[in-house]
């Protein structure tokens, strides 16, 4: 797998020249985030296929990037509204709006940067549902491909990838972190070297995408490379949202979209959806496509009628527990990346595999004054077992989709999160942690939390009033948390009583921004599968899809890593079965497929 070509001077690409028959694009990528960006580079690298990859949000690229997402600390970026789908909302333990990225690159220009794979045994569960050829051994030659660790070397690492992988050094990591991993290791969790190396309990430096100059790497800048945007047969139309799928029979021929200047339709041979596991699901239900009970409620005519479209619907529910933090355990520097120690533990709940269980040991929890003074310990269940569904809202083409994530209908998932709660106090309360922690409490990524969050100068002086509050409070440090930060929780109550516990778990359960499965692939005759192993959609030529809505369960990993694996294996599988066309035959016809 070959690289993109090495940066250049920024240029604009140019429009490909028109298809005899008046077809715009042999391959139209719809969705130019993580995983589209991803497609065009490598579909664009023949010459003979002409490429047009359409993103609803803005450019981003190496020339323009905002100093908030080239920034290693993310906790502006993804907070930002002008960077997420504006009205997307979704249920999780509550009603609420639910941050997905809308610009060139995706989730990899506005997420937490972090870059674990998960674990074998994900892939090769994937291999044994019927998704054959995603075994294990089948995506670790593209994991490695992807990066340039910068740290770790052997077989399970690559060295020359577009991605550069890095972990915290000595001269980075925060001593709040340092101290909960060294309490850990007292406490019987051993510190281990490399959380992209063999799948093993313990605590790890956290995998970050950060590249050699400190700064975050989004697909639309580590694939897009200036050189790759200047390719003739590849074309990048920001700004213009799918609205739907145009189809001539059977034949998906292309999409309508809005743009600037009005309605656009954009005809090709083949289209790739890679609008992530909401968005795909949704275009596809507009079009057609998908079970038919959902399709006649909204009386779409029906294209395909594919039951599994926007169910199995899959996230990380999370939990957290916080504490303030004394001067000297705050973090080092302001632009410094939060998310740097990573506890893996198995719940060893019957059912469930090793390592089912992620805390993230953060250093921040914000990016405001008071997320400084805040360290936490955010939880969430790696492999869980709820299932959500995606449907349609209303027949609007513009409407954002219905979202329940039925997070936490697994008992399962519940009964771990609550244990997870307990085991962070546990260890934010150890006699090791005096010292480096204030007033300790539960927290978690509500609205409310989300209003506090969100950028701006006003909210920026009224934590910083706080802020000054929670430094001079003294022995009234904990009233003040419990009547501000936490009104009427107190983490001793719920570690009391377990209703009160299930009730604040239930509350406030959140997500992870890792939705996936809702198009899952599978064998031939699984009939919740939506497209095979090479992501065809089944019963619709001319359509596949290269996204997280493939995956047949949610690995335990940031989704992101996964995804980029994806989209590199599709375009692959779509190039190979290119070649294999009749070597007279046209490119663009050769596209069909």
């Amino acid at each position: 797998m070959t690289p993109p070509e090495p940066a250049g001077p920024d240029t604009p690409s140019p429009a490909p020249t028109p298809i005899a028959g008046g077809t715009d694009a042999d391959i139209l990528v719809i969705g130019g985030g993580s995983a589209g960006c991803v497609l065009a580079a490598r579909l664009s690298e023949d010459p003979a296929l002409r490429v047009v990859l359409v993103e609803a949000g803005r450019d981003i690229s190496a020339a323009n990037l905002p100093p908030e997402i080239r920034s290693r600390y993310p906790g502006r970026a993804y907070l930002d509204p002008r960077n997420t789908w504006a009205r997307l909302t979704a249920r999780l333990g509550t009603h609420r709006r639910y941050e997905q990225a809308r610009l060139l690159g995706g989730g990899s220009a506005i997420n937490a940067l972090m870059s674990n794979r998960g674990a074998p045994a994900d892939y090769d569960r994937w291999a044994e549902m019927g998704a054959t050829g995603w075994s294990w051994a089948d995506c670790l030659p593209v994991f490695r491909a992807i990066e340039a660790d910068r740290d770790c070397d052997g077989p399970l690492h690559g060295r020359t990838g577009p991605l550069v992988l890095r972990r915290p050094g000595d001269d980075r990591l925060s001593p709040f972190v340092a101290r909960v991993m060294a309490v850990l290791a007292r406490r019987g969790t051993p510190h281990r070297a490399d959380q992209n190396g063999p799948w093993q309990d313990g605590t790890f430096r956290g995998v970050t995408a950060v590249s050699d100059a400190g700064e975050r790497q989004p697909t639309s800048v580590a694939w897009l490379t200036p050189a790759v945007r200047a390719r003739p047969n590849l074309r990048v139309l920001t700004g213009h949202q799918a609205l739907r799928l145009t189809h001539s029979g059977a034949r998906v021929t292309g999409a309508e979209l809005r743009g600037p200047a009005g309605g656009l339709t954009l005809s090709a041979r083949l289209t790739v959806l890679s609008a992530g596991a909401l968005h795909t699901p949704a275009l596809m239900l507009r079009s057609g496509i998908g079970p038919e009970e959902e399709l006649s409620r909204h009386a779409v005519a029906p294209l395909a009628r594919l039951p599994g479209v926007g169910r199995n619907l899959m996230e990380h529910p999370s939990i957290a527990v916080a504490c303030t933090l004394p001067r000297a355990m705050r973090v080092r520097g302001e632009g410094e990346h939060h998310e740097q120690g990573v506890w893996r533990y198995s719940s060893g709940l019957p059912g469930t595999p090793p390592g089912d269980m992620h805390g993230a040991i953060l250093s921040r929890s914000g990016w405001h004054s008071l997320g400084r003074r805040t360290g936490s310990i955010f939880f969430w269940v790696n492999k869980s077992f709820s299932r959500g569904r995606v449907r349609l809202a209303s027949a609007d083409l513009l409407a954002e989709p219905e979202v329940d994530f039925a997070m936490l209908s697994d008992p399962r998932d519940l009964t771990r999160l609550k244990d997870a709660l307990r085991a962070g106090a546990a260890v934010l309360g150890d006699p090791g942690m005096d010292g480096a922690r204030g007033t300790v409490f539960p927290a978690s990524y509500t609205p409310r939390v989300a209003r506090i969050a969100a950028p701006g100068a006003r909210n920026a002086l009224a934590r910083g009033l706080l802020s000054g509050l929670i430094d001079i409070a003294g022995p009234l440090r904990g009233a003040l948390v419990g009547l501000v930060i936490t009104p009427g929780v107190r983490l001793s109550r719920l570690l009391a009583d377990d209703a009160a516990l299930t009730a604040f778990v239930r509350r406030n359960v959140g997500g992870t921004w890792h939705p996936s499965g809702t198009c899952r692939m599978g064998a031939e005759d699984d009939p919740e599968a939506v497209t095979d192993p090479r992501g065809r959609v089944r019963g619709v030529p001319g359509l596949r899809i290269a996204d997280a809505s493939l995956m047949p369960e949610i690995p335990c990993a940031n989704t992101n890593l996964p995804t980029l694996m994806i989209a590199e294996r599709i375009a692959g599988f779509i190039r190979a079965d290119l070649a294999e066309a009749p070597g007279d035959a046209r490119p663009a016809a050769r596209a069909a497929g």
